[in-house]
């Protein structure tokens, strides 16, 4: 049996942060070794439990500041740190615990883009760490599972991206895909925006609202592992969370029904799949699980693909845990599938 690993979790009061601690508190391979958050955050040395109490006796355990001894006691315990912290955090992070020799998992767009130029445009920073930058391997665990468990710092794909890319890679791989621009709009929750207090996430200002209108940060992140060129519009919705993406596709000409599905094979024996075919997902078939749900129907050369996850699973926490499963030479969806009803 695989031997136990201590898992540090840094930004753990965020919504991706607790759902990740309880995922972990679960796990039969990981134990949380500690929960970070800033020194300057006001749930220090508040039980976890106490901001979440859905999870309760089993999120039983101080969020410590993320100290001088802190980082000490991370060093000492921790074999994986998770950072669920806002990327310009992650980029000053990551190096420090790396440089321990721990495996980085990190949740924010830090370390996703290939260029300092892309962050420069798309986050406003130019990146302090440009090596690790190089080296880190992008943590979608359907697509790249080899390197994600050989890595040292993975970049925990985005929730959109995450969706996006499942629904497509098949069709691209397949080489299904006609040159034209692919076009995904796409709905989430508002816990996609975190939960620090803002209005226009407030529950009496939300309204279903497109955002990020050509320069969402996802747009190059999709269409760097895609290598296709993707018009991204993104939607904050009325609802808790969840993720729904309709995509538009122009495929190549004479393409049948038949070779769409064949495509989607490469994805059939992947636990966290599920292939709906015309059957089209929805949100409420995927809040609380770890699944993408992707269905799809096709006119002539027109394919609409819908695909539907839950942002803070399979979007964040638990394509995280696939990671860090990966990385511990487990099967990706040990701790996940079978978990929820």
């Amino acid at each position: 049996m695989s031997k136990t690993k201590e898992v540090a979790i840094v930004g753990a009061s965020g919504y991706s942060g607790a759902e990740l601690a309880s995922l972990i508190a679960k796990h039969p391979n990981f134990s949380l070794s500690g929960c970070y958050v800033s020194e300057q955050s006001l749930d220090k040395n508040k039980l976890l439990s106490q901001l979440y109490p859905e999870h309760g006796v089993l999120l039983d355990t101080p969020l410590l500041p993320l100290s001088n001894s802190a980082f000490a006691e991370i060093n000492a315990q921790a074999d994986y740190v998770c950072l669920c912290t806002d990327h310009e955090v992650s980029v000053t992070l990551a190096p420090k615990f790396l440089a321990m020799g721990k495996r980085v998992f990190d949740l924010s767009g830090g370390f996703r883009l290939a260029t300092n130029a892309d962050y420069e445009h798309y986050y406003g920073f130019s990146h302090p760490s440009l090596q690790w930058l190089e080296q880190a391997e992008y943590g979608l665990a359907e697509w790249n599972a080899k390197a994600i468990s050989q890595a040292q710092l993975v970049a925990v794909a985005g929730c959109y991206p995450t969706a996006a890319l499942n629904a497509l890679k098949p069709l691209k791989q397949a080489d299904l895909l006609s040159q034209q621009q692919i076009i995904i709009n796409a709905v989430s929750g508002v816990t996609g925006a975190g939960r620090k207090a803002n209005i226009n996430t407030h529950f009496c200002e939300v309204s279903l609202s497109p955002y990020g209108l050509f320069n969402h940060r996802h747009t190059p992140e999709i269409t760097q592992y895609l290598d296709h060129d993707v018009l991204f519009t993104p939607h904050l919705g009325n609802f808790a969370r969840g993720i729904l993406e309709t995509i538009y596709v122009q495929l190549n000409p004479e393409v049948t029904h038949q070779q769409v599905a064949q495509a989607y094979q490469v994805l059939a024996d992947e636990p966290l799949i599920r292939l709906k075919g015309d059957q089209l997902p929805s949100i409420k078939g995927v809040v609380g699980q770890p699944f993408v749900d992707i269905g799809w129907q096709q006119q002539g050369c027109q394919l609409i693909v819908v695909v539907a996850i839950d942002n803070l699973l399979k979007g964040a926490a638990g394509q995280a845990l696939q990671c860090m499963n990966l990385a511990h030479g487990l099967a990706p969806e040990l701790g996940l599938k079978g978990v929820w009803s």
